[in-house]
């Protein structure tokens, strides 16, 4: 597949899902986005369009459609996790053929229901790190100045993956184990998702303002990252919030502004679920979870 274009379904062409898609398409691959009807019928129109800090302002034209019709090569899952079950309902696993399948959602337990569903050699797990957001149904703001990515798997297997997504300017890290890839991600992401939401503030705000509660909530997450084999190093947690640009606004946040339903299950509830499993004390969190289901739309936290 590294010798020719690839096809790639992209579902959920929203921050991450359209930035990834526009720069795959402005490569020269044939990109297949998969969404609603407005959605689809506004890529249709006018391609998708991004202005970014780290790769310029471009439009590019893409394929969309409300079902995936045909193979293809990757498929990435970029929805939201409250979003997850009705959209993969757009990817019968009998049309994906032989496709890899590359989740970058938050959370860690998505990818059990996508081995589940797709089989397990096609499941690349995958956790991103980028702020970027989609301002209107085919225009996206890609506002870091980095866009990473880091894949669980045995670097080999994974090389044409890898190369694809290099060669369209994503910074890419393999690792062999996934619990390192999505505990990671969910150690950074928890306090700065909590924290910005529960006060309404940015990570420049939350840093300074609170930065003795984060610092606290950081340790925790981090505690129940190394109990579930991920090792995580606290003071680079804290140092990478300290070089976000102070407008940085967790994803979550942006719901709530919003009114969309929020992850805060997929983020705060999965950690609190493999707390409990591990018999580890999080306190904090567990308080910051319990005041945002109460404030918050989105869908119960579960135990």
């Amino acid at each position: 597949m590294a010798d020719r274009p690839w096809r790639v379904a992209v579902l959920g062409p929203g921050g991450v899902g359209g930035l990834l898609a526009a720069l795959l398409a402005r490569a020269g691959h044939h990109v297949i986005c998969l969404a609603g009807e407005p959605t689809v019928h506004a890529l249709r129109d006018g391609g998708l369009r991004v202005s970014s800090a780290q790769f310029g302002d471009f439009g590019v034209p893409v394929e969309a459609d409300t079902v995936l019709r045909r193979p293809v090569d990757l498929c990435l899952v970029t929805v939201k996790q409250t979003a997850l079950g009705p959209a993969l309902d757009r990817t019968p696993s009998s049309v994906l053929g032989n496709a890899l399948v590359l989740p970058l959602l938050n959370g860690v337990e998505h990818p059990a229901l996508l081995r589940e569903r797709f089989g397990p050699d096609r499941v690349v797990p995958g956790a991103i790190r980028v702020e970027s957001t989609r301002t209107a149904p085919a225009t996206i703001r890609h506002s870091s100045p980095f866009t990473e990515i880091d894949l669980a798997g045995r670097a080999r297997s994974l090389a044409p993956l890898v190369a694809v997504l290099e060669a369209i300017g994503i910074a890419v890290r393999t690792y062999d184990d996934e619990a390192t890839v999505l505990w990671t991600k969910l150690a950074f992401l928890a306090p700065l998702a909590l924290l910005t939401t529960r006060h309404r503030l940015t990570a420049g705000e939350v840093r300074t303002t609170h930065r003795a509660l984060l610092t606290d909530l950081i340790a925790e997450t981090s505690a129940v990252s190394r109990a579930c084999g991920a090792a995580t190093d606290p003071q680079r947690i804290l140092s990478l919030y300290d070089s976000f640009p102070a407008t940085t606004k967790s994803s979550m946040l942006r719901d709530t502004e919003a009114g969309r339903p929020t992850e805060l299950d997929a983020i705060g509830g999965a950690f609190l679920r493999a707390a409990a499993e591990h018999d580890v004390a999080t306190p904090l969190t567990a308080r910051l979870v319990t005041e945002l289901a109460e404030q918050v739309p989105c869908p119960a936290v579960g135990p």
